[in-house]
């Protein structure tokens, strides 16, 4: 299946929701908060709704709750925005059944990330893998499977990539800095490219054709995001600054002080403001009643609340 390329284009300019999985306090998936979670980013205004492995807690869930849920954000997002799916380090013939799956469901983007475990893959390899399952569904590429491998592989394999295997439509970057920048210039005329999190990179890959960027803010408190995303429309670089120092760097400094880390912080922050519980699977760390309350003071302190 292939989609069209100005449309995902479009579809992935601006901010973009990555899907956080909610779970009930007993760590079932929360499909009830799953959909409430859908609804909320669809209202606040982004036009994909993005499933990671790594957001989405893939790595705690089983292949078959992976299933359901790629199969509750496609019919509950109901044509309402793009939906991009995702694997998990799937070996080819595995990652070929789960893309003909969720075509099959009606997704219109699948991520792609293949398994790369000491080393073992070539750029060739790769490239083939992607390859096969693009037969069955348009690909998007991540990063963060070059990051153990360095700036050079990863730009080998892209350049294969994009010259060999025509339904690779779009890039979330993980990796940041040079090799992103390189990354963009390369492949932003024949694929979308998006930042994988935070305002600052997405500042950072501007200028190089970069065209979304994946937001926090637009999952619980919208206005933010939107007055970032304005301000790079009107090319006012001083007032994304001045948002990014004054929303971004405290908000993130913020949750890596809590026990559990930030995604514990954040799952807290999304009970908060009343999109979905702040539970996450045992052994997965979740904040107190009395950690709830200082998130709650701290983040009046910012500004947030």
């Amino acid at each position: 299946m292939m989609i069209d390329r100005d449309r995902v284009c479009e579809a992935l300019t601006g901010p973009i929701s990555s899907i956080r999985t909610p779970f009930t306090k007993d760590g079932a998936v929360d499909f009830d908060g799953l959909r409430n979670t859908l609804d909320f980013n669809i209202e606040a205004g982004s036009k994909t709704m993005l499933l990671t492995a790594g957001d989405s807690h893939y790595i705690a869930l089983s292949d078959q709750e992976i299933a359901e849920v790629s199969r509750l954000v496609v019919e509950h997002t109901a044509g309402r925005a793009m939906v991009v799916t995702a694997d998990r380090y799937y070996h080819t013939k595995q990652a070929i059944e789960f893309a003909r799956y969720v075509a099959e469901i009606g997704t219109d983007v699948h991520m792609v990330l293949p398994p790369d475990w000491g080393a073992s893959c070539t750029s060739e390899t790769l490239c083939e893998h992607y390859a096969q399952v693009a037969e069955h569904i348009s690909v998007m590429v991540v990063t963060g499977v070059f990051s153990p491998r360095g700036e050079e592989f990863g730009l080998r394999t892209l350049e294969l990539v994009k010259e060999q295997v025509e339904n690779v439509v779009a890039i979330k970057d993980d990796m940041l800095g040079t090799f992103a920048r390189k990354m963009t210039l390369l492949v932003h005329d024949k694929w979308a490219v998006f930042a994988g999190g935070q305002k600052q990179n997405h500042m950072d890959l501007h200028p190089y054709g970069c065209d979304g960027f994946m937001s926090t803010f637009i999952t619980f408190k919208p206005e933010i995001t939107h007055q970032y995303w304005a301000a790079i429309q009107a090319n006012n670089v001083r007032e994304a600054a001045t948002i990014i120092r004054d929303y971004d760097h405290p908000f993130f400094d913020l949750l890596r002080t809590f026990t559990g880390g930030f995604d514990a912080a954040l799952h807290g922050v999304l009970e908060i403001f009343g999109i979905c519980q702040r539970w996450r699977p045992p052994p997965y760390y979740n904040l107190s009643d009395g950690e709830m309350e200082k998130l709650k003071d701290a983040l009046r302190g910012i500004h947030v609340l």
